[in-house]
């Protein structure tokens, strides 16, 4: 089995999202900023469907990697709710385990992209998300809940972090309500750029 692995830009005082959320304003005030350093790659466009960017460095390199290793993704219904609007079609281009407690029938997307909406928590999400990986990884995209959830049930391998060096000031923290007595972090890896620092950790359980 792969591993269960989260991929999240913030901010350098903490925040993974500003105040202020909303399907038409994604990843709220001052929230698109810490991803500027993705915007930026060519890749990002790429994936995306769409000509972009100025780059194709080491930071690109580590877009496509992330598609690559995922063979389904879970997510939380907030992040969900702010990215169908604005996602193009076949984004993901794998099965997306939505959690939510609304009763909807699978989006099946032009592609290889289907959401499957789950009510029954997020521990039958996983078993399905493992059924659909085939072996790859597990990608959880968010929001802050739902990998808060996950790393308190044990259930994160890794995850690495984009620390860009913006202030957001307020929103949304990442490891609030996070027991952090359950594991400990290890650091596996960093990288950086002149815009953005790439930290990987091990979750090592306890």
């Amino acid at each position: 089995m792969g591993k269960i692995f989260f991929d999240m830009a913030m901010s350098l005082d903490g925040f993974i999202a500003g105040t202020n959320r909303s399907p038409q304003n994604p990843l709220g005030d001052n929230g698109p900023q810490i991803h500027n350093w993705m915007f930026k790659q060519k890749a990002f466009w790429e994936h995306h469907g769409r000509n972009g960017g100025e780059e194709d460095g080491e930071d690109g390199k580590l877009i496509h990697d992330v598609f690559s290793r995922s063979g389904s993704y879970i997510m939380g219904k907030r992040m969900f709710e702010e990215g169908e609007p604005n996602w193009p079609e076949d984004l993901f281009k794998a099965s997306v385990f939505v959690l939510t407690h609304e009763k909807r029938e699978p989006w099946v997307q032009k592609g290889t992209t289907t959401f499957y909406f789950i009510n029954d928590g997020f521990e039958s999400a996983l078993e399905k998300a493992k059924q659909a990986a085939n072996g790859k990884d597990i990608r959880l995209s968010g929001g802050a809940t739902t990998v808060q959830q996950f790393l308190n049930s044990g259930h994160i391998d890794e995850f690495t972090l984009h620390i860009s060096p913006i202030l957001i000031g307020s929103g949304v923290r990442l490891f609030d309500n996070v027991d952090k007595n359950k594991f400990d972090i290890k650091i596996k890896g960093t990288q950086h750029s002149y815009v953005t620092t790439h930290v990987t950790y091990e979750v090592i359980k306890k």
